[in-house]
C-alpha cells in the first residue's frame, strides 16, 4: 500500500498513513519504475512523526507513520513537489528518509549496530537544509556504500536538528568521512559543533 504526500499533509496531519506496527506486517513489493525514468540506486520511504501531548500521547512506534515510499528521480518529485515544508509544521514533529525496509528507530536492524551525526540548527535553515541533504543522499553524495541507512529533520520551537544514521557506529574512517561530507553539503560553518551518537547508548 502507498500513500501520497497530499494525503499525509492534510492529516497535518490527520493520521491516514500507515503507523509502524501495521507497516511490520507489510512484504513490500519492489516499487515499479516507468521507462523513460531515471532509477535510483535504492528505494527510499519517508516517514513522518509527531508527539501528543496529554491524553493524546503516544509511544514512539505509534507516532510514527509511513507516508510513501519512491524508487525514480521523477517519482520522488512528484511527492516532494506536494509535501509541507518543515517551516509550515508547527509543535514537535519529525520527517524521515529511510531507504526501504529500515524503519526510522534505532531498534531496526539495520541500525542498532550504527549510530548519527547530529547538527543543530537555529531556526529558519531547516526547509533549505533539509532538501540539500535529501538531495544529497538520493544523489549518493556520501560514497560510503550502503553505509546511509537514512536522515531526519527533528522540528523543535527553540531549534531544529538534522541527524544522519548509518550502520556501522564504530568504522570510524566510514562515520569521519559521513562528516565531512554532511558538512560540505549543508555548507556548515568550521566552528559549528557536530556530535556523533551511537545508538546502543540510546538504548541503554
Amino acid at each position: 500500500m502507498q500513500f501520497s504526500f497530499i494525503s499525509i499533509f492534510s492529516y497535518s496531519l490527520n493520521s491516514e498513513a500507515e503507523d509502524v506496527s501495521e507497516v511490520d506486517k507489510i512484504d513490500y513489493p519492489l516499487i515499479e519504475v516507468p521507462d523513460g525514468e531515471q532509477r535510483l540506486q535504492y528505494e527510499y520511504g519517508l516517514w513522518f512523526s509527531r508527539r501528543g501531548q496529554g491524553k493524546q500521547a503516544q509511544s514512539y512506534d505509534q507516532q510514527l507513520k509511513l507516508v510513501g515510499r519512491f524508487a525514480s528521480v521523477e517519482q520522488f518529485w512528484s511527492y516532494y513537489s506536494h509535501i509541507s515544508r518543515p517551516s509550515q509544521i508547527s509543535g514537535h514533529a519529525d520527517f524521515h528518509l529511510f531507504k526501504s525496509g529500515i524503519k526510522p528507530m534505532w531498534e531496526d536492524s539495520a541500525n542498532k549496530n550504527g549510530g548519527k551525526w547530529i547538527v543543530r540548527l537555529r531556526k529558519g535553515l531547516a526547509d533549505r537544509l533539509w532538501e540539500n541533504l535529501i538531495l544529497a543522499i538520493l544523489g549518493e553524495q556520501f560514497v560510503v556504500g550502503s553505509e546511509i541507512c537514512g536522515a531526519v529533520i527533528s522540528l523543535r520551537y527553540q531549534e531544529d536538528i538534522i541527524s544522519v544514521w548509518n550502520k556501522n557506529g564504530k568504522d570510524r574512517g566510514t562515520t569521519l568521512r559521513i562528516q565531512d561530507t554532511l558538512r560540505r553539503v549543508l555548507n556548515l560553518p568550521a566552528n559549528t559543533i557536530m556530535e556523533y551518537k551511537l545508538h546502543t547508548d540510546s538504548l541503554k
